[in-house]
């Protein structure tokens, strides 16, 4: 099958990318400016992003205190009390199952001992004995070395440089200060950093409606619908994430313990409390954890037994919450994608150290919000986000240009799970086709690839003939395979006209054919299919005015309605004066747009469904031709 081909004589243009611009070197310089303050200011700003994501958290509960009459002071006291409680809890509990952990440890000593031992003799013994090996081997073959050089007497010995003497240095002994220090300093900073941000969650909660104005103002007073929307979004999604996150958390912890008692590994709390709090780290947290929980227990007992039920308690429980309680709670969709969170966790790590890598999700999350709404930052959203870099009809073309048909047709089988054929074709294959109709307009696309996105797209199609509409449409729609035929059977008492398909000259319009012609056989009405060339060439001599009656001519250049299309129509109609002729695919209607030519006979159809129905309906069409007759 030949396909239409740019003309030979002019080289393919590709037009180059569009310069640096002030703008651009401006956006560079603003991002680094922004993560040197993110670093150096990490003192200051860590405390007030602490503040910010509690607020988040207690927001929900101030609420809920509220609607009971509270009073906004009492609600916002008592959940900050609340929660310093609960950190006091938690802190306590961990302290006393390490105390007494390390209690009970000399218990666990000789069970300890013969573990190491077994460990040091599968590995550490194997490699010792290989390298004796190796030495001894390599000894023999090894020259012996020369006698060492006699050593100096006499009047040598003497004038020998002096060996020096060693020397000492003695610290003295702290004094009971110095210890207090010590002991102190590793508390001090964390209870500084955790009395100021209980503050400024205190004032963020107090303020939290001025502070949502001054933002506004600050941001975009001037579209207060869309900053609005944003704050909105923002606070929402954090605080509904915060939530569902800490309530998964506390639930697999409690599992955990209750598991972790059971299997009768001591410090079962501790372990919990373990997975609970860095469960917060995205991916590797929980598992920090079961790898800790997992070597006392192999260390505690002789057997393997209770480490291998401790890492299987690990994974099932991390896979029911993973699976089957977050997508219940927030959807399966976090707003970011598996990328974006590693990435994330290894950028904020870097920047804040252990509570950057908490953090990490949620200021990532609030970024490709933030770029949702922000026309400069919607590339973080793209980068970012979870959603398709790329629409359907975008990919389907990209894996065409890539040469990748086998690609495109598993896309096609993925999406033919959710919608109907002629939907596929009409949002993915003919959207797809509208790009590469503006590339091959361009000049950009050479004759070779034309070749192969035509003849890979007719493969396509050709393997979607078996296809099975039964499961989106009932069996009395039009749209049903066989459907529209009955029911034109029903209505005239006789089988369906044939229908003749006549592309343009496009350089795709003899696939845009295919498409129409498969769909046409698939309603049940007969048709035939020619080509451009021998329409133009014999004056329309394939039309046979006995027996054509209908004329579909599909062209995806009918929007612009080119000289030719309209001389395709005038021959048309000069040959079969009777013939009913539709047009398509994406014609305007004549309020609308241009019209190809000004035929009473004629349809204009807007889309490929309206295409497909005016041809399953026969040579005489009840409704009023589209665009004429005004």
């Amino acid at each position: 099958m030949n396909f239409p081909l740019p003309p030979q004589g002019r080289r393919n243009r590709v037009f180059p990318s569009s310069t640096p611009t002030l703008h651009g070197l401006a956006s560079v310089i603003t991002c680094v400016v922004v993560v040197c303050g993110l670093y150096f200011g990490r003192q200051v700003l860590i405390p007030i992003t602490l503040s910010v994501m509690l607020s988040f958290l207690l927001a929900p509960l101030v609420m809920l205190l509220r609607r009971l009459h509270l009073g906004q002071f009492f609600s916002i006291f008592v959940a900050v009390l609340v929660t310093v409680f609960a950190l006091a809890g938690v802190g306590a509990l961990i302290a006393a199952q390490i105390v007494q952990l390390a209690a009970d440890l000399p218990q666990y000593q000789e069970a300890i001992e013969q573990k190491v031992e077994t460990v040091q003799e599968k590995t550490v013994g194997r490699a010792d004995s290989l390298m004796t090996r190796a030495a001894t081997a390599l000894q023999r073959v090894t020259p012996t070395p020369p006698p060492a050089p006699p050593q100096p007497r006499g009047r040598a010995a003497r004038n020998a440089p002096a060996v020096p003497m060693p020397v000492e240095v003695h610290t003295p002994a702290p004094t009971p200060m110095q210890l207090a220090q010590r002991a102190l300093s590793p508390v001090v900073g964390p209870l500084e950093t955790g009395f100021i941000v209980l503050v400024v969650t205190i004032f963020i909660l107090l303020q939290r409606e001025d502070l949502r104005d001054r933002l506004i103002s600050v941001f975009g007073s001037d579209d207060l619908h869309r900053t609005t929307t944003a704050i909105n979004d923002a606070s929402q999604r954090l605080s509904r994430y915060f939530v569902a996150q800490l309530g998964v958390n506390v639930s697999v912890g409690a599992v955990i313990a209750i598991g972790l008692a059971g299997i009768g590994v001591p410090g079962a709390l501790l372990f919990a409390a373990m997975a609970a709090l860095l469960r917060f780290v995205p991916y590797i947290g929980i598992w920090i954890a079961a790898v800790s929980a997992t070597i006392l227990a192999a260390a505690i007992q002789p057997q393997w037994t209770m480490a291998v039920s401790t890492l299987i308690l690990f994974i099932v429980v991390d896979v029911v919450a993973g699976q089957f309680a977050e997508p219940m709670l927030y959807g399966r969709r976090s707003g970011l994608s598996p990328l974006a969170v590693v990435v994330a966790a290894i950028f904020w790590s870097w920047l804040w150290g252990p509570i950057g890598l908490v953090l990490s999700t949620p200021l990532t999350l609030c970024i490709v919000t933030l770029g949702r709404y922000v026309d400069r930052l919607n590339f973080l959203t793209i980068l970012l986000g979870d959603q398709p870099a790329l629409t359907p009809a975008q990919t389907c073309y990209q894996r065409l240009l890539a040469d990748d048909p086998h690609e495109a047709l598993l896309q096609a089988d993925r999406l033919l799970a959710g919608m109907p054929l002629i939907d596929y074709y009409e949002q993915v294959v003919l959207e797809g086709l509208r790009f590469a109709r503006n590339d091959a307009l361009r000049g950009v696309l050479p004759a070779e690839q034309l070749q192969r996105i035509n003849q890979a797209l007719l493969d396509i199609i050709e393997d979607l003939e078996s296809v099975d509409d039964s499961r989106h449409l009932p069996p009395d729609e039009p749209g049903f395979e066989g459907g529209a035929a009955r029911e034109a059977q029903g209505r005239a008492g006789e089988a369906p006209q044939p229908v003749l398909c006549v592309p343009g000259r496009g350089a795709f319009d003899e696939v845009v054919v295919a498409i129409v012609a498969q769909l046409l056989q698939r309603r049940g009405v007969p048709c035939a299919t020619t080509s451009y060339e021998q329409v133009r060439s014999t004056r329309a001599g394939m039309v046979d005015p006995r027996s054509t009656h209908v004329i579909c001519l599909v062209s995806l250049d009918t929007p612009e309605a080119p000289p030719y299309l309209r001389n395709l129509v005038r021959r048309l109609r000069e040959r079969s004066a009777h013939a009913r002729i539709i047009v398509g695919v994406g014609t305007l209607r004549r309020e609308e747009g241009p019209v190809i030519v000004e035929d009473p006979g004629a349809s204009l159809t807007a889309t490929l469904h309206d295409l497909i129905d005016e041809c399953a309906a026969g040579p005489v069409s009840e409704a009023k031709p589209a665009g004429f007759g005004n």
